[in-house]
């Protein structure tokens, strides 16, 4: 039933999301074979996959998913186009040692980029992807990291994160370390609400990275493992986003480790201004376990049949060999042959962007409710 409320068309719209592009997620199969052998589990949990397959992508990574998204044309003659929802920095890891632990410092991606083997010169990629309307970047935060909380466990020797830094790497599970109690992936939860202030200023001076890089503003934010403030939404508006993403049922963190569930809907107008767009479809081939491209074109024909737009949530590891060349190479199968069979279900179909999906709902003026 949450699919009925909200903003409609009768339109075939496809939207495809992707998450976590330009953040360090495992740097290499070495730094997963010690971290494994240190007893950090790395396989059991929900980020098993991301674990095991995550990484910066490479030439080849985004040379095949270029391929595989301009094999494909809709109605209007357009390829398909993914918005890849992206982080602009990574922990400087050298300057943070060289500190004793004690003052966080950071890089832009294009300097990570070019310290690890496939990826010197993917930059270049991402601004042809860019300028060929491929892959049009958006807000996904400045690092895909809780900093502070992350600073705190380092300052306190906690081992899982001294043995993960010493390797260039962060992202373990840590919500059930008593000693932590925060995801350090989820880059805007927090315990302490003096963190709050830290958060406003990692947007600030994100999104001024993101200007500075792709040369554009963003206008779309998606606060990475969901969980992100009410009281920072105006702080986004004032910096020049329109649109926000959250979940249909978010767990919004409101201090000492507790959240409060805000029920959101596609088009919704929140009270910063800032349009609301909800993910309706799902597409996860590096998931073991089900059959995605099935799924996904029953989560796109639902969407359908209610008039909404597919707008459809596939991760960055779905499409990274890095780690694992089998693993890009399933993903952009599974993709090729789900845009494929889309076109033969609905040739009325049109790939539009995050941001092209936004304005489209922001000139319909449609505030289905208000928050």
């Amino acid at each position: 039933m949450l699919s009925i409320p909200g903003w409609f068309s009768k339109r075939k719209l496809i939207v495809i999301e992707s998450d976590d592009w330009g953040s360090v997620r495992m740097p290499s199969e070495v730094a997963f074979k010690i971290l494994q052998q240190s007893g950090i589990d790395l396989l059991s949990d929900e980020g098993s996959v991301f674990n095991k397959y995550d990484s910066l992508a490479t030439i080849d990574d985004l040379a095949g998913l270029f391929e595989v998204l301009s094999s494909v044309k809709d109605r209007t003659g357009r390829h398909a186009v993914l918005t890849p929802v992206s982080v602009v920095a990574n922990p400087d890891f050298h300057r943070i040692r060289e500190s004793g632990f004690y003052e966080y410092y950071y890089e832009p991606i294009t300097t990570t980029l070019g310290k690890y083997k496939g990826c010197e010169s993917s930059f270049q990629l991402w601004k042809e992807g860019i300028n060929k309307r491929l892959f049009v970047p958006q807000f996904h935060g400045r690092e895909h990291l809780n900093v502070s909380v992350w600073l705190k466990a380092l300052q306190n020797n906690n081992r899982m994160a001294r043995q993960a830094f010493d390797l260039g790497c962060w992202g373990i599970s840590t919500a059930d370390d008593p000693e932590i109690g925060v995801e350090f992936q989820a880059a805007f939860d927090y315990v302490d609400s003096a963190d709050l202030a830290c958060h406003k200023e990692i947007l600030i001076s994100g999104l001024e990275i993101f200007k500075d890089l792709f040369g554009y503003h963003a206008s779309y934010f998606v606060a990475p493992n969901g969980l992100f403030s009410s009281s920072l939404e105006t702080v986004l508006a004032n910096l020049g986003i329109k649109y926000v993403f959250m979940p249909k049922i978010q767990s919004e963190p409101v201090g000492g480790g507790k959240i409060k569930k805000r029920i959101h809907w596609l088009g919704k107008r929140l009270h910063s201004n800032l349009t609301v767009l909800t993910r309706n479809c799902f597409f996860e081939p590096s998931q073991p376990g089900k059959d995605w491209i099935d799924t996904c074109l029953s989560d796109i024909s639902i969407s359908f049949k209610w008039h909404k737009p597919a707008i459809i949530s596939s991760h960055r590891v779905n499409f990274i060999g890095a780690l694992s060349v089998r693993n890009r190479e399933n993903g952009l199968f599974q993709l090729r042959s789900l845009l494929k069979t889309i076109m033969t279900n609905w040739p009325e179909t049109e790939f539009i962007t995050s941001e092209e999906l936004g304005k489209l709902i922001h000139c319909d003026k449609i505030d289905t409710f208000s928050q």
